[in-house]
């Protein structure tokens, strides 16, 4: 009797719950109809395809790129210095500082290189080198000072190298002369460019004068 009345109450308190509904994933329910019947709704289940963001490369590429072309670089800048390693040892004279930037701070007498020449070949660049120191006049009475200035600091570097070049194969004892005389040369054409660069033509017309006549006693020396 008392195994009947439990029965009965299990079964009426499972009814109970199986008349409530059941909601799975917001959509199955479960309906229980008086007769004991169980309808089961087919469950929806919705499938989304998600693409997951995929992995930027491109800062993997741009690596990539970098370090391919820090190997090309440091190829082709290795091949480049052996040859340049290789011509700086068979520099001549007057041409040891091809290699270098020519920078403005450097000073005149290093800032320019020439190929080295025999004695007779620097004698004659001396004296074409002086023949355009002269023609600097003309930018003079122009006032075009900084031509002037350009000029003749290009044509006393040409200059200066072929005498010290002539100067060298002298014998002693006409060294000391030429040199004096070239001394007093440059001086009077740094005057000159001084007074280029102030821009004071009598000083440029005064230092002129001198440099020329300075000019001629050098080129008779030469011969």
């Amino acid at each position: 009797m008392g195994q009947a009345m439990a029965m009965i109450g299990f079964s009426g308190s499972s009814q109970a719950v199986l008349e409530g509904s059941l909601q799975f994933s917001g959509q199955t329910r479960l309906n229980i109809a008086s007769n004991n019947r169980v309808a089961v709704g087919r469950p929806g289940f919705t499938v989304r395809a998600h693409r997951a963001p995929a992995e930027p490369e491109t800062g993997r590429r741009a690596m990539l790129g970098l370090v391919a072309a820090g190997l090309v670089t440091g190829s082709f800048v290795q091949k480049l210095c052996l040859p340049m390693q290789e011509a700086s040892r068979i520099l001549a004279a007057g041409t040891l500082n091809s290699d270098e930037p020519r920078d403005l701070n450097l000073p005149y007498k290093s800032r320019f290189f020439l190929q080295p020449l025999a004695p007779a070949q620097a004698a004659q660049r001396a004296k074409k080198s002086a023949k355009d120191i002269v023609g600097v006049k003309s930018l003079i009475d122009k006032k075009a000072w900084p031509c002037v200035m350009n000029d003749l600091r290009l044509k006393a570097e040409y200059l200066r190298y072929g005498l010290n070049t002539v100067i060298d194969s002298k014998p002693k004892y006409e060294k000391k002369t030429l040199k004096e005389l070239t001394k007093k040369l440059f001086n009077t054409i740094d005057n000159l460019d001084h007074a280029a660069k102030i821009k004071s033509t009598p000083e440029a017309e005064k230092y002129y004068a001198e440099t020329v006549s300075s000019l001629n006693e050098v080129l008779a020396k030469l011969g």
